[in-house]
């Protein structure tokens, strides 16, 4: 039974998203025709795309996957916020939780994206056309060897950004930078239980692109109190509860307190500050989980 309904949900996911990739694509090439007031009108309707594609997700899963989301901590949100979304990962399953949760109580999520990934067939194209920020980091051995280039990167994706000052955005940044697992957690010597050892860099990179603009970081700890599920488990509706807890930052606040700065790629005391920030709500979060493991007990 549950693979049937596995090969159906995945089948509604499969053409609901042929039939939202299609605007999108015709509406990206439109979208070279360099008249703001033509690409911010386009923007909007490409993101309604995007947002009811997850709304029809949506209910794909309440239809299949029947899974309870007991969201917690997610009051007095709106889309008229611009937002900096963390949070842990330990399956792909997390992004269509994150989609769902915060479908239309915040702006469209987006991701910073690799400059090279702007040339995957299609699905490039519609990247840049949802305006996803593409980012080019350089590393320390070629700025090493081209010191004329370094902060050209942060630049290049200040100017990524300038589209945002006058449009809402949601940007998410997962700091562990890959999916949990015991095996890399064990590589790594991570210091938590449940976690990897969280990564202040990404974080600090988007503030350095879009420090001014954004208002508020939501920290989000997702939980799956039957274990880590697959993509299929979840599509099959063999996932029956997710624990979804959201904290609400205030940036300005974070940024006046010191925690946060504008010179953390240059500043080394700035860096261990942040660092240590961030190590710290990554081990209280650590213990929410290990809270919520044992209350399944």
């Amino acid at each position: 039974m549950h693979v049937f309904i596995g090969i159906l949900s995945s089948l509604a996911y499969f053409f609901n998203t042929l039939f939202w990739v299609t605007p999108i694509l015709i509406m990206s090439v439109l979208k070279v025709i360099p008249i703001k007031p033509w690409r911010t009108f386009l923007s909007y309707f490409l993101d309604g795309c995007a947002t009811a594609w997850i709304s029809i997700n949506s209910l794909n899963q309440n239809l299949f996957s029947r899974t309870d989301f007991h969201v917690s901590g997610a009051e007095g949100l709106t889309q008229q916020d611009w937002y900096l979304v963390i949070a842990n990962h330990s399956s792909w399953v997390d992004i269509l939780v994150l989609q769902r949760v915060f479908n239309r109580k915040i702006p469209f999520l987006k991701f910073f994206l690799k400059q090279e990934l702007i040339w995957v067939p299609f699905l490039g194209l519609a990247w840049w056309a949802l305006d996803f920020p593409f980012m080019r980091r350089y590393s320390k051995a070629f700025l090493a060897k081209h010191p004329e280039l370094k902060g050209k990167d942060l630049d290049a994706t200040r100017k990524a950004c300038e589209k945002f000052r006058f449009k809402p955005v949601s940007i998410m940044n997962f700091v562990e930078g890959t999916r949990y697992t015991k095996e890399k957690a064990a590589a790594q010597k991570a210091s938590f239980e449940y976690l990897l050892n969280p990564k202040a860099g990404g974080m600090a990179y988007v503030l350095s692109a879009m420090g001014d603009k954004l208002h508020k970081l939501l920290d989000i700890t997702i939980h799956y109190p039957n274990g880590t599920p697959s993509y299929w488990d979840f599509v099959c509706g063999k996932v029956r509860k997710i624990n979804v807890q959201v904290s609400i930052f205030s940036i300005e606040e974070l940024v006046k307190n010191e925690t946060f700065a504008m010179d953390y790629f240059d500043n080394p005391e700035q860096r261990e500050k942040f660092q240590l920030w961030l190590t710290q709500l990554w081990k209280q979060k650590d213990q929410e989980l290990k809270r919520l493991a044992m209350s399944q007990m």
